[in-house]
This record gives C-alpha cells, structure tokens and sequence, in this order.
C-alpha cells in the first residue's frame, strides 16, 4: 500500500509541475509584448528573407502596388464626385 501511495503522490507532484509549466508557457505567450514581438517577426520575415537577409522584392512590389492603386482609386473617385 505504501508503494501505491508513493507512486500516486509522485504521479499527482509529476501533473503539477506539468500543469505549472503549461500554464506558465501560456502566460508568457498571452503577454502583449510577446504578442507584439511575434507580429513584428512575422511582418519582417514577410518582407525580408530569414536566411539570408535579403529584402523580398516580390512582397514588397505587391505591396507597394497595392498601395499606389488604392491611392490612384481614391483620386478616380474624388474627381467623379467633384
């Protein structure tokens, strides 16, 4: 009985310490400076190749592109309506 006992307590102090760490990964990983930081990896890996640094120019000529007719529509726009 003792050796079920001390194996029940170490598997309960095991689920803890699991728990603990788990729960702890997730408060690190819910944190808005985390949030933030993974973001910005993200929107910089977007545009400039991890491995080698180098910008990504077909992200940023669709971007760019996107811009300019975003801008070229809204100038259409205003002088239909003016």
């Amino acid at each position: 009985m003792t050796n079920e006992m001390n194996a029940l307590e170490a598997d309960i102090e095991a689920t803890r310490e699991r728990l603990v760490a788990t729960i702890d990964q997730l408060v690190y990983r819910a944190n808005p400076k985390t949030i933030a930081n993974r973001q910005t990896a993200s929107l910089k890996a977007h545009f400039v190749d991890v491995e080698t640094g180098q910008p990504r120019t077909d992200n940023i000529l669709k971007v760019v592109g996107g811009v300019v007719g975003v801008i070229v529509v809204l100038r259409v726009i205003r002088k239909i309506a003016s």
